[in-house]
């Protein structure tokens, strides 16, 4: 076999290999590192983003159970901010379940990167009960930390990041829910966008370079889609700059391997 026709391996990688295997001595000490590492600045910003919301549903009438059960059983901001939004001007049953599960579809590429980086044996129908701990913040710095972490203790990492995070969810709800009329609407609303802002900024210091380059595109395909169809701009905006980076990466990734001539 000729040197142009071996894959290309990075250095680094089998640098981190050696590195991933001493990280942790247990399951039990990655899990309450993923504790750890979600006490800080990660539960903060989701615990605002909570808060956020609970004071939107006091302020929009709605019940304290409600706003406070959709953090604990979907907890997915965007997704609950939809439902708010369309529970409160009257839409059917039908339209909001839609309109949330398209929110919802974004977890989709977020499970098929994430999961297939645990250890074959945890890769079974206990996943079933990790899928709910998938979030934004979890996804990104467990994308983020994997790869320094040996794959059987990946799982529990996981599981001790997006715990930690969850549990904080309702509280954080119930909160903004008491604390509803306290704080001018601007900030309210400006709590519930630091999570998605927090998501970004942690998303850059994911390894592979061309996510950068898909946030770089998407900062300036963004407005120029909004411009075109602001109903429709971040799906359009995602899908284009997603899908250029994806080419430039795979053609970087070709030439490196030799395949192109």
């Amino acid at each position: 076999m000729s040197s142009a026709d071996q894959p290309y391996i990075d250095p680094s990688e089998i640098a981190l290999e050696g590195s991933a295997a001493q990280r942790f001595k247990s399951r039990s000490d990655a899990f309450w590192s993923g504790i750890r590492d979600a006490a800080g600045a990660p539960a903060l910003v989701l615990f605002a983003g909570m808060v956020g919301f609970g004071a939107m549903g006091k302020t929009n009438g709605m019940d304290a159970w409600f706003t406070s059960a959709t953090s604990f059983f979907m907890f997915a901001l965007p997704g609950q901010v939809i439902l708010l939004e369309m529970a409160i001007t009257g839409s059917s049953i039908i339209a909001i379940a839609l309109a949330v599960t398209l929110t919802a579809t974004r977890f989709i590429t977020m499970t098929v990167t994430l999961f297939p980086q645990f250890h074959e044996k945890d890769r079974n129908h206990k996943l079933y009960a990790s899928v709910h701990l998938l979030a934004m913040t979890a996804w990104a710095i467990s994308m983020r930390e994997f790869q320094t972490i040996e794959t059987k203790h990946r799982l529990n990492y996981f599981i001790g990041l997006g715990l930690l995070c969850w549990l904080i969810s309702v509280p954080g709800t119930i909160l903004g829910y008491l604390l509803a009329g306290m704080v001018p609407p601007a900030v309210t609303l400006g709590l519930v966008f630091i999570n998605p802002l927090f998501f970004l900024l942690t998303f850059t210091e994911v390894k592979p370079w061309v996510n950068r380059i898909a946030i770089g595109l998407g900062f300036i395909l963004g407005p120029l889609f909004f411009e075109l169809d602001r109903d429709t701009s971040l799906l359009t905006t995602g899908l284009v700059a997603g899908t250029i980076a994806y080419f430039i990466d795979r053609k970087v990734l070709r030439k490196r391997a030799g395949v192109i001539s």
